[in-house]
């Protein structure tokens, strides 16, 4: 079963969040009341990461969209984006097994991100690991200090 992604406010909210002029910095979206095979937007703000964790909560089940800004020094800002799948751990076993399928679904929409990182636990979303796993993916780090010179 597919996942109906066609509300326009989902790539609209989408296309916010990636807008460098706005301040809207996470997204996320989860399943119409009564339609488990229909995407809408659950929740939005500019408060950053701690405000989007503060929004999951382990009854649902959906997908986040977060911006971050990585910088080694003042001079480096970059963007970052991160895809969070989250599945709360009170979330039924059948809702848990449709996830799998429907994420290509979201993945049509929520097309442009740099890391995913899949969560059930507010644990597994901490953000100074996450910025190392952005660093990591970027290629070459900077912040590394060489002991052999």
């Amino acid at each position: 079963m597919s996942l109906n992604v066609s509300d326009p406010a989902i790539a609209d909210l989408y296309e916010d969040v990636r807008e460098d002029k706005s301040e809207t910095n996470w997204a996320f979206f989860d399943f119409a009341a009564g339609k488990p095979d229909r995407l809408k937007v659950s929740g939005s703000g500019t408060g950053g990461f701690e405000e989007f964790l503060a929004h999951l909560k382990s009854d649902v089940a959906g997908w986040g969209y977060v911006r971050l800004n990585l910088s080694n020094d003042e001079y480096s800002l970059r963007v970052k984006f991160i895809l969070v799948p989250w599945c709360g751990e009170s979330v039924g076993v059948m809702r848990r097994a449709k996830l799998g399928i429907q994420i290509a679904d979201v993945k049509s929409i929520l097309r442009s991100y740099h890391i995913e990182v899949p969560a059930s636990q507010l644990s597994e979303l901490d953000e100074k690991d996450i910025m190392t796993k952005l660093r990591k993916a970027n290629g070459a780090n900077y912040d590394r200090q060489l002991s052999n010179y």
